[in-house]
């Protein structure tokens, strides 16, 4: 058959471009990712708008609550157009790597970037961003000499003065099956049982709530997430920069395990039709530019080291973190939450 010549000097070209760079990265075959957030769209868009200009591939994001995103990956099973769930805390990341949604990677990049407690030990989901569950308290009414520790928090001098979210939450769960695995099941639900009594009001509201709440003085000290305070202190409604100011951080457990942190995170679905592409992603994400940005954003804490953190969070100083192996959080969630319920803790 004899070839036009115009198509004939193009394959010649084609040809020699790929003598030259070779056969393009599988991932330019896959220039499409199919993403399932549980973050909301202003806190990740910008940053996969910029993945997709530089990588050339495309994406399409559907966000919605944790628990719903789940159960949409696993009633479309095989059929899922989801490649990526991306969500917050290690409890939930171990809720869909236990329901089988999630698939192993071993991506040398993702496991020389990320360290080895913030990521699945089995590599099915690796974090993206820390944040630290630790206490605040009233500026005006609390001495910080008179904090230490989580345990200490269970101790009668802080009857009634002490807000906190309800046992549904899952940032409380995991802090709970943090303690369990470093304490003990018996101690850790002695601790509780303390806790509950030193309550001041019935849990209930979200991590800002409590916030606003030890400001508001019906509460001195409270444990939330780092990033909430962080909104607080950014927040455009001067009310919310004024709540911050009333209330300071306190670092806990810093003479032993130190600080619970936790992260939010992503894996990659075990029905993927776009695996190249969503481990192309991930490994964008982990980027020192990438983390930065992401971290700052969110008001959160990078998970590579040596990624810049924002002016907020140095702002909150330095602490030690616990370096318990996050996958734990998820694997003593059901224990957990047994031993809040026999507490008392609703």
């Amino acid at each position: 058959m004899k070839l036009n010549p115009v198509k004939f000097q193009l394959l010649c070209l084609t040809a020699v471009l790929m003598t030259l760079f070779g056969s393009p990265a599988p991932v330019l075959a896959q220039d499409m990712v199919n993403i399932y957030s549980a973050r909301k769209e202003a806190l990740i868009l910008p940053l996969l708008e910029r993945f997709e200009a530089e990588t050339g591939i495309r994406f399409r994001l559907v966000t919605g609550k944790a628990d719903g995103l789940l159960k949409r990956i696993e009633i479309e099973g095989d059929a899922t157009p989801a490649d990526i769930f991306i969500t917050v805390d290690a409890g939930r990341l171990q809720q869909a790597k236990t329901s089988g949604i999630l698939q192993p990677v071993n991506n040398p990049v993702l496991n020389q970037a990320i360290p080895e407690h913030l990521r699945d030990q089995d590599s099915q989901w690796f974090g993206l961003s820390r944040r630290a569950r630790v206490i605040f308290y009233a500026r005006d009414r609390v001495d910080p000499a008179e904090l230490s520790t989580y345990e200490d928090l269970a101790d009668e001098k802080w009857r009634g003065r002490l807000c906190i979210r309800s046992s549904g939450n899952i940032y409380n769960q995991s802090l709970v099956a943090s303690m369990i695995e470093h304490l003990g099941e018996e101690k850790t639900e002695e601790w509780a049982r303390g806790l509950v009594a030193n309550f001041a009001r019935k849990p209930g509201g979200g991590d800002t709530d409590q916030l606003r709440a030890v400001a508001a003085g019906q509460c001195d000290v409270t444990m939330v997430n780092t990033y909430y305070f962080g909104r607080l202190v950014n927040s455009e409604d001067e009310k919310d920069r004024q709540v911050a100011e009333k209330i300071d951080i306190f670092w806990p457990n810093q003479d032993g395990r130190g600080a619970h942190v936790n992260v939010s995170g992503a894996g990659i679905v075990r029905h993927a039709r776009h695996k190249a592409a969503a481990e192309a992603l991930l490994e964008f994400m982990v980027s020192p530019e990438s983390q930065a940005w992401y971290a700052e954003v969110n008001n959160e804490y990078p998970v590579v080291a040596g990624s810049e953190i924002s002016e907020t969070m140095k702002g909150l100083g330095e602490f030690k973190s616990d370096t318990l192996n996050l996958t734990v959080l998820g694997e003593n969630n059901k224990q957990a939450l047994q031993l809040m319920d026999r507490a008392g803790w609703r």
